[in-house]
């Protein structure tokens, strides 16, 4: 009599995915742009034109061809919670990301992209100063059929459940957003300053007006490139809200489709310069962790609202972090002999605590409100220079996993902040315990 084993199965391997056949096409294009980018004018001066000429189809073929081999040996799947990419040619890489630990998933169209039907999906992982695992390029449809796959994993829902009904709570109009950039500091003082003095060098002595001329070229393409930068990333804002979290929408030539899932939020920072108070108005800005890179791809990232009423921004606030009116938060001033050390917005500074965030204050012609969720506290740094050292002062730092935004209490009483350690040290710790999953649920 013999007895029969059940049969062990192993799990099905996950098909293999390639990203879309026109990824090629669009990679040769950057491709060949940043060789012209790196080939100089005085590199071509001494090739001479004809031979520049006669260089730049060999230049062409090498990066489409690159573009090609790229795409060729690039292959993703998903694993269990796991999304797994395969790239390289020559040195192989491979790459696992952990769902649980993706922030933000976002889909990005590039001009061209737009064009040619294609977006890049990128994942935001924390502890990464880079977009971990992009996978440049999909198809529009593939890739927002992907990030609700991706979203559903994280979230451990079923991933073949449709994708959530979203609601919209703000729209930036066009108007407001370019008023908005107009009445920013740079552009109300640094323009005016550059004009009068290039008419004043223009009066007085035309030859010092081109021997500045170098140094004041910069400083106007600076501010012509910040404002214009501005609008393009931020126009045609709308923020909306669904089961899987927040979604902004944005971008005029590359438009941005960032879904930060719920728990996702760092910090929140609440901005009003001062020529904005006259119609009320406020900037929104979040703080995801994973989010970094160059300027550019932090402006885009880190507005939740560009500009609205400060009405709106706050009941965003509320309505992201939870339970947070920022109107009835009892505030706690610093002492006067932190004029000493900050005299001109030492009376703006300030703190209110609760028992699920903290709010600091400080701005006399930026007011700002940074607002940090307890759960989210990484570390608690106390700082003291020597004029705080006279005083009787400290500053205590605020850490979370977040990139862009920093919150520092400054210039606080000495003997209050040892206790302010301690009861941000507790109360962040029964914050993370209350939001802490059960097991089973």
């Amino acid at each position: 009599m013999t007895t029969e084993h059940p049969k062990i199965t192993e799990p099905a391997a996950q098909p293999l995915y390639r990203l879309h056949p026109l990824t090629p096409v669009l990679r040769g294009f950057k491709y060949f742009g940043a060789i012209v980018a790196v080939v100089s004018v005085r590199e071509v001066g001494q090739l001479g034109v004809q031979r520049t000429l006669e260089f730049l189809p060999v230049v062409v073929v090498a990066g489409f061809v690159l573009a090609y081999l790229s795409w060729r040996f690039t292959w993703y799947r998903i694993e269990g919670r796991e999304l797994h990419v395969e790239s390289g040619v020559l040195f192989r890489r491979s790459r696992r990301v952990p769902l649980e630990r993706v922030q933000a998933v976002d889909i990005v169209r590039p001009l061209i992209g737009r064009a040619l039907g294609l977006a890049e999906l990128r994942l935001e992982v924390v502890g990464q100063g880079a977009t971990e695992a992009p996978l440049a390029y999909l198809g529009d449809e593939q890739a927002q059929r992907l990030r609700d796959r991706l979203l559903a994993l994280a979230a451990g829902v079923d991933e073949h459940a449709p994708a959530p009904e979203e609601t919209v709570l703000a729209r930036v109009p066009t108007r407001d957003l370019i008023v908005s950039v107009l009445l920013l500091g740079q552009v109300v003082v640094g323009l005016p300053v550059l004009v009068a003095v290039t008419v004043g060098l223009l009066i007085v002595n035309v030859q010092a007006f081109f021997a500045t001329l170098p140094a004041l070229a910069p400083v106007a393409f600076g501010i012509f490139r910040t404002t214009v930068q501005r609008v393009l990333v931020e126009y045609g804002f709308t923020l909306a809200t669904s089961a899987d979290g927040l979604r902004l929408r944005h971008g005029l030539l590359e438009t941005r489709l960032q879904t930060v899932p719920p728990g996702r939020v760092q910090a929140l920072r609440l901005v009003q310069p001062i020529l904005w108070r006259r119609r009320d108005w406020a900037r929104l800005e979040i703080d995801v962790a994973g989010y970094g890179g160059d300027e550019g791809e932090q402006l885009a990232t880190r507005a939740l609202l560009p500009v609205a009423p400060r009405a709106i921004c706050e009941h965003l606030v509320d309505l992201v972090l939870g339970g947070v009116d920022l109107t009835r938060l009892p505030r706690r001033p610093v002492p006067p002999r932190a004029a000493w050390c900050d005299p001109l917005q030492w009376r703006q500074l300030g703190l209110a605590l609760t028992p699920h965030v903290l709010v600091v204050s400080r701005g006399r012609l930026r007011r700002v409100l940074d607002i940090v969720p307890l759960a989210k506290v990484q570390s608690v740094r106390v700082v003291q220079g020597p004029l705080q050292r006279w005083q009787r002062l400290a500053s205590v730092h605020i850490d979370t996993a977040g990139r862009h935004l920093s919150t520092e209490a400054a210039h606080r009483d000495r003997d209050e902040v040892r206790g302010l350690v301690e009861e941000l040290s507790d109360l962040a710790r029964a914050e993370r315990v209350r939001r802490r999953p059960v097991p089973g649920t």
